[in-house]
């Protein structure tokens, strides 16, 4: 009891969401029938059914097909502040936010509809509830580099309002190195880098988004553990990893929660951080991810803690907030 009452109460940062893996099976049927597109899933209980992945690639294809609904500004607008209720309700105080215009461009959506729906939203949820926000805009690697440079261009009227720029999207059989030019344009730019690696992709894949991308973050990373001189480096440099364990069993990355290698990361001094990337799909939003593994992996509150503070640690926040944050921890 103790355990779960110190997860619902202390305040957490989540740094692995990707906006458009919020999207609760009502409130997608909502959207769909305001913009009278139809959906191949007669009710919402027929949508959820469909949720039972295999792999990421099985995921990706519904989570695609869902995002089609997602039309004008006040879509990205009711999608984002419903995000940023669970928020609120589990505790998050800061969150930094993955979105892939890609997905909606190739629909013919403006990159600035897309945009200015998910930042109003951030600004209203800061204004109500005092939740902070970054916005990280990812390229999808299953699409090409020269399609990456296009959406790079189309964000830079908006740089000011954009603190990094992601790789995510199918991993195996696209290597970061694809996009090491579009990285280092983004950086000569100013955006700050992270990179979906090491999810089903291989250790190789983390070497590559840290050597090439230069990364600030690993997302997700699990598979880091099986290269003992990659270990060495991200535990001396405290490169973070942005853990997602309802999703990594989701995807069949683990077979169940207790087989999940985030404790032996923790363990082992890894800044390890526990996020919900698609909650909609996998199950359950920032808390349920913390209880399912505190649960699984027997955490001790000390671990609980060390890995809220880690989700500070880890964030594009400010010193002073990161510092702010982490006392309010402590007091638990």
């Amino acid at each position: 009891m103790k355990q779960i009452d110190l997860i619902k109460k202390i305040p957490k940062a989540e740094l692995h969401l990707h906006i458009e893996g919020t999207f609760e099976p009502e409130l997608l049927f909502e959207i769909a029938t305001r913009n009278k597109i139809p959906l191949r899933f007669k009710t919402v209980e027929e949508l959820k059914e469909a949720y039972n992945f295999h792999n990421l690639q099985s995921f990706l294809d519904i989570y695609y097909e869902g995002a089609k609904v997602l039309i004008h500004e006040r879509d990205f607008y009711d999608l984002t502040m419903a995000y940023l209720k669970k928020c609120q309700e589990d505790n998050v105080v800061h969150t930094e936010i993955f979105f892939d215009p890609q997905t909606h461009t190739s629909r013919g959506i403006s990159f600035e509809t897309c945009f200015r729906g998910i930042h109003c939203a951030l600004k209203a949820a800061e204004k109500e509830w005092g939740i902070t926000s970054h916005l990280i805009m990812c390229f999808l690697r299953h699409l090409t580099e020269d399609e990456a440079f296009t959406t790079l261009n189309e964000a830079l009227p908006f740089k000011k309002d954009i603190m990094a720029v992601g790789l995510d999207s199918s991993e195996v059989g696209f290597p970061p190195s694809k996009f090491e030019r579009v990285f280092a344009e983004a950086r000569n730019h100013g955006f700050l880098t992270v990179a979906h690696a090491g999810e089903e992709g291989p250790p190789s894949y983390i070497w590559e988004a840290l050597d090439l991308l230069k990364i600030k973050r690993i997302d997700h990373g699990v598979r880091s553990l099986e290269d003992e001189v990659l270990m060495t480096r991200i535990i001396e440099e405290k490169m973070p990893l942005t853990v997602c364990p309802l999703s990594n069993v989701k995807l069949c990355v683990f077979k169940k929660m207790s087989d999940h290698n985030l404790k032996k990361l923790l363990d082992r001094g890894v800044m390890v951080t526990i996020n919900s990337d698609d909650p909609a799909y996998f199950g359950g939003y920032a808390n349920q991810n913390y209880l399912e593994v505190a649960q699984a992996l027997s955490l001790e509150e000390e671990d609980i803690k060390t890995l809220a503070r880690n989700s500070f640690e880890a964030s594009f926040l400010t010193q002073d907030l990161k510092n702010h944050w982490i006392q309010e921890i402590n007091k638990w």
